[in-house]
């Protein structure tokens, strides 16, 4: 078992949305600043916060430091 949930909250589907256009369309995920816009999340910590749960849960591997070198997982 790889602890993924079933379902993600609509905040999270919304975040992985963003992330998989974002990476279609240029190559790279969104800023953390450009993924608050996005989803409509003013804070930029509660937009890690976010990502963090995505990265725990298994959706997201992140390949560098930042979130924006970020990719969604198998």
């Amino acid at each position: 078992m790889n602890g993924r949930p079933e379902h993600f909250t609509v905040r999270e589907e919304q975040v992985l949305s963003q992330i998989r256009r974002s990476i279609l369309d240029r190559g790279e995920a969104l800023s953390v600043r450009e993924l608050g816009v996005a989803v409509g999340l003013r804070s930029p910590a509660s937009v890690v916060y976010h990502l963090q749960n995505l990265e725990r849960s298994g959706a997201l591997v992140r390949d560098g430091r930042n979130w924006n070198t970020c990719r969604l997982a198998r």
